[in-house]
């Protein structure tokens, strides 16, 4: 590396071999169809930096005191092991899981609600959450809610708000409710659904047409911690039409790809660019089960050799649900995957193979919101990931820190002396200063002010 921190020529010549699916790849495929992502692409995310999740608020959840962050259609959060990057997805996964079965599920899930709301010397008894979020008809949504603790045992839902508001500049209300203590004190819309008070309202009210969008959106994110035995083992036929937490109905979801042949095409170019040698992955049925099977490249004219997924690495069969996790959204013309979350997407790959992975996510980044955690320099080693692109999150005594880059990382990255994954090998991707001030006295989760 020179003084100013560029890559020596050798090793961007190396870099620029295995980074990505650029040169003769992206262009021959970009002759036939739509879905190459060009520089003005992701240039306009850079401009707009706004997907579903517009702004996450949370307050002692898990190892996270207060938390405010507005992410990016593409959101890396960086940061060393056990800072609490997974925190920060499994909020949201908390609020999907309690819409789609219950609370006391999600709280069970994690360990119970002790587990859930931060520990601290103060004991706090509750924890809460809220989103604001763009909805596919271009109006702006609001929840929030807060739960906590009965004197006896067990959790009661203390407030819960959802406003649904035209966009600016007319940012007028259009449909709400709040609920506090097991009491409907205002709404909209033909609620007459019971109120029960360790549920949230919102999941009881699903039905009600004018809520539907906003009970949609957060029950149809997708969170990925991908799990290659998973992958490997022969699976049962799943009428889902989005791939499991852990891979294990990729199977299935690569049986529908067959109805949108571009969007598979554009996973095996990525898939052949991070495994080399492997051009293909179909589902393959047998009897009662099914399996992935891939197709490897030999000599020029002999028929490739085909391979079931209980033959394949762990970096292969990770490579393919991740890539699988990212392009299902852009086969949804009806936008049912609205944001796509994976824990370390690096992990069991080869380091050369990042550079790709970054251009699939960046790409993918257009059909639907893709937040990630990582420590990988190399994933980060990626001319398009900028300033805006990065949450960094540091643990101070036992409390999670996170929030965008601070001002020195910025000018660095915009004076162009490092990129992001030279000063993540440094140590020099750092919040502002702001979120060690933060201690969540300042954050009103129901604000009904116009959203961000």
């Amino acid at each position: 590396m020179s003084e100013h921190g560029n890559r020596d020529p050798d090793m961007r010549e190396e870099y620029d071999f295995s980074g990505g699916v650029r040169g003769k790849h992206a262009a021959r495929y970009a002759e036939r169809t739509d879905l190459a992502m060009s520089e003005q692409d992701v240039g306009k995310d850079n401009e707009l930096g706004k997907g579903f999740l517009r702004r996450l608020v949370l307050k002692d959840y898990k190892s996270i005191a207060a938390c405010d962050i507005r992410p990016s259609r593409f959101t890396v959060f960086v940061g060393p092991n056990g800072a609490g990057k997974s925190n920060i997805l499994d909020s949201l996964r908390f609020v999907s899981d309690s819409l789609r079965n219950s609370l006391e599920y999600a709280l069970r899930d994690r360990g119970g609600l002790g587990e859930v709301r931060r520990r601290s010397q103060g004991h706090p008894r509750h924890f809460g959450v809220r989103m604001e979020m763009r909805l596919p008809d271009g109006s702006d949504a609001l929840y929030a809610f807060q739960i906590g603790a009965r004197k006896d045992s067990g959790f009661v839902v203390q407030k819960e708000v959802c406003t649904i508001r035209l966009p600016e500049p007319s940012a007028s209300v259009i449909h709400h409710y709040r609920v506090e203590n097991g009491k409907l004190r205002a709404g909209s819309g033909d609620l007459r659904a019971a109120i029960e008070p360790d549920r949230l309202y919102l999941g009881l009210i699903s039905g009600v047409p004018e809520f539907r969008p906003v009970y949609d959106g957060l029950t149809r994110m997708g969170f990925y911690n991908l799990n290659p035995e998973r992958i490997r083992e022969l699976q049962s036929p799943d009428p889902a039409d989005v791939l499991a937490r852990d891979g294990g109905n990729i199977a299935s979801i690569l049986q529908s790809l067959r109805n949108a042949p571009d969007v598979k095409e554009r996973i095996e170019q990525y898939l052949s660019t991070i495994v080399p040698g492997v051009h293909g992955a179909s589902a393959k049925v047998l009897g009662p089960k099914e399996t992935v099977e891939f197709r490897q490249e030999v000599q020029e004219g002999a028929a490739p050799w085909k391979f079931l997924a209980a033959s394949m690495s762990d970096g292969t069969l990770r490579a393919l649900g991740i890539l699988v996790a990212l392009f299902q959204a852009a086969a949804d013309r009806n936008g049912r995957t609205p944001l796509v979350a994976i824990e370390e997407p690096e992990v069991a790959l080869h380091p050369a193979a990042l550079g790709a992975l970054a251009d699939a996510m960046l790409e993918a980044s257009q059909h639907t919101q893709v937040l990630v955690t990582s420590h990988s320099p190399e994933l980060l080693d990626n001319e398009h990931i900028g300033a805006e692109n990065i949450f960094a999150v540091v643990a101070e005594h036992g409390e999670t820190r996170v929030g965008p880059v601070d001002e020195p990382t910025r000018e660095a990255l915009k004076e162009g002396l490092y990129t992001p994954g030279e000063l993540l090998r440094i140590q020099q991707i750092c919040p502002t200063a702001d979120v060690f001030r933060n201690d969540g006295q300042q954050l009103n989760l129901f604000d009904l002010g116009v959203l961000s």
